[in-house]
């Protein structure tokens, strides 16, 4: 078995993926629109990080679902991305519009990592490698 996707259900899918791209400097590999919803993935190495509308989540979890809200505490899942540079890529995030959390700090075993939240409060951490 091999780890395939992270989907995100968003309300606005190509403003999700240009504050990604703005963001974390990462790249659009697909993005298409229907007359329903929307689908994007982003390049971040060998898993796919990907967008849908909640649209679709509707058709998808009729019994309801909770959204991700910026304005509500941060749901107990997080997406992380390694860099060679947590603090500067923690700058950048937050310039793109990310909600800062925890700034760039060293913890046990040496490693430096910071948490910010992006547009639709999801969790984000930047580590170092």
């Amino acid at each position: 078995m091999k780890f395939g996707y992270t989907i995100i259900w968003v309300d606005d899918v190509v403003k999700t993926v240009e504050f990604y791209e703005k963001a974390f400097g990462l790249v659009r590999r697909t993005l298409r629109e229907t007359d329903k919803s929307v689908w994007a993935e982003i390049e971040t190495g060998e898993t796919t990080l990907a967008f849908s509308s909640t649209s679709e989540a509707e058709k998808l979890f009729t019994s309801g679902f909770h959204r991700h809200d910026p304005a509500q505490p941060p749901a107990l899942m997080q997406i992380s991305f390694i860099t060679p540079d947590v603090g500067t890529a923690y700058i950048k995030a937050i310039g793109a519009g990310a909600k800062p959390l925890d700034a760039p700090k060293t913890i046990a075993g040496g490693q430096t990592i910071a948490r910010v939240r992006d547009l639709n409060g999801v969790l984000v951490s930047l580590v170092s490698g």
